[in-house]
Formats: C-alpha cells, sequence, structure tokens
C-alpha cells in the first residue's frame, strides 16, 4: 500500500480537483493525508481573519475525515503565499510529515496567485525533503523525492484562458457522491464564492468541471493530472499504477 499527500493552497482546492481521486485511493487501502499552505482566512466577508481560519480548518478536516485522511495546516497567510525561504521549509515539513511517496499539488499555472506558489514551492519541497541537512521541523528526511503530480488548475485554464491539457485523468463515476460530500463540508464558501467568483452554486460548478474533464477522455466524471518527470524526481508512473482500471488515457 502507498502514502499519497495532496497538498494545495486553500481548503476546498483539493476537493475542488482531487477528491474523488483520493476516495478512490482510499478505498483500495492506500493511506491519504491532505495539506494546505494556508487556511483560507481571507475567504469571507462575514467573519474575521481568526475565525475564518478556525472554520476553514475545521472544514477541511471534516472533508479528509470522509475518506479516514488526516488533514494538516502549514499556517502560510492566505494572498500571502511566496516562493521564500519560510514558505519552502513549511512545504517541505509537510512533505516530510506525510511520509508520502506520491504527492499531488496544485498546477503551476492557475488564476490564484497561491495556487501558482504553493506549484512551486511543493515542487522544490520534494526534492528538498530527501537532503537530510535541509532542516525543517520534528518530521524526518524523506528516503527518496517522492512521485509528483499537477492536478488540473481551476476550471482547467490559466491566466491567459488557455487550456492546460492533462496527461491523464481518473474516472470517478464511482466515487463522485463522495467528492460531492468532502466539498460539501466547505458550507462557509457558499456565500463567499457567490460573493467573490460570482458562482452561485460550487458544488454544481464543480460537477460541471468534472463533465467537461471528462468529456475529452470519454467518461462521464473525471479529474485530469501531470506528472513532472524533470531529473531527479521519478518517472515512473506511480500514480497510473495505482488508478488501476479507473485510468482514463486520451485518445491519439
Amino acid at each position: 500500500m502507498a502514502v499519497i499527500l495532496a497538498i494545495h493552497a486553500h481548503p476546498d482546492d483539493i476537493e475542488n480537483l482531487c477528491a474523488g481521486t483520493l476516495a478512490l485511493l482510499a478505498r483500495d487501502g492506500h493511506t491519504i493525508r491532505i495539506a494546505t499552505l494556508t487556511a483560507g482566512e481571507c475567504g469571507s466577508a462575514d467573519t474575521d481573519l481568526e475565525a475564518t481560519a478556525r472554520i476553514r480548518t475545521a472544514e477541511a478536516a471534516r472533508a479528509a475525515a470522509l475518506i479516514g485522511a488526516e488533514y494538516r495546516c502549514g499556517g502560510l497567510p492566505d494572498l500571502g503565499v511566496f516562493n521564500s525561504d519560510e514558505a519552502r521549509r513549511t512545504a517541505t515539513e509537510l512533505v516530510r510529515w506525510s511520509g508520502a511517496e506520491i504527492v499531488i499539488t496544485a498546477s503551476p499555472a492557475d488564476y490564484h496567485p497561491d495556487h501558482e506558489a504553493v506549484s512551486m514551492l511543493v515542487r522544490d519541497a520534494c526534492f528538498a525533503s530527501s537532503v537530510p541537512n535541509y532542516r525543517t521541523g520534528p518530521a524526518a528526511p524523506l528516503a527518496a523525492i517522492p512521485h509528483l503530480y499537477f492536478m488540473d488548475p481551476i476550471g482547467g485554464r490559466n491566466r491567459q484562458g488557455e487550456w492546460v491539457k492533462p496527461d491523464f485523468a481518473v474516472d470517478i463515476a464511482e466515487t463522485f457522491a463522495t467528492k460531492r460530500a468532502m466539498l460539501g463540508a466547505h458550507e462557509s464558501q457558499d456565500a463567499w464564492i457567490a460573493k467573490q467568483h460570482g458562482i452561485a452554486n460550487h458544488l454544481e460548478a464543480m460537477e460541471r468541471w468534472s463533465r467537461r474533464c471528462a468529456r475529452d477522455f470519454g467518461a462521464e466524471l473525471a479529474e485530469g493530472f501531470r506528472q513532472y518527470r524533470h531529473i531527479p524526481y521519478p518517472r515512473t508512473p506511480a500514480l497510473q499504477a495505482l488508478i488501476g482500471a479507473a485510468l482514463l488515457q486520451a485518445s491519439s
């Protein structure tokens, strides 16, 4: 059995983009750990920073518990994630804490600056996680660099509105109800996403994207991923092998 870490910027990002895949992996007996670099404390017009952070991290923990996953927050400031020494050490400590062999993180190109910063930080944290002399916190260095994967960007597009094409996708029809329940645990975001993003129902928006992603693979509901294979990161298809029959490859 494998250990998989899903790590993104804010509570609800992971549920939007890869919770169906995580639910499949958890169902098959793999260990899932979930982390966010921030508590998403800017994501409210009704509660202050401290209250919003408490609410949102509690929602993230409840969502993770639906698949038996443990959740941890890195505590970096919402809308204040940058490629700094402190942030890289925070991300590296989370990777080490997870003990993951496979890490799934944010797309390098996305609409939100925190998403893009987290993608860079986690990429570099995977490299640093196995360096013994790179000191972070109590977690021990990993034995090797974990396999690294990127989720789709929100809506599948970069900041220029161009499509970001996944390498492969995962058929999540069997676990979509769990994915929906996990995103539904983030009740505080109903009003915020309607106000800030103009999206009246974020559960329905997530379903529309899951169907749009699946369409390119001849499926009903899917989540897309890309593998980072640059030297010295592992190139073997570790996540693809775990997915098994739910793996979707683009037609040539």
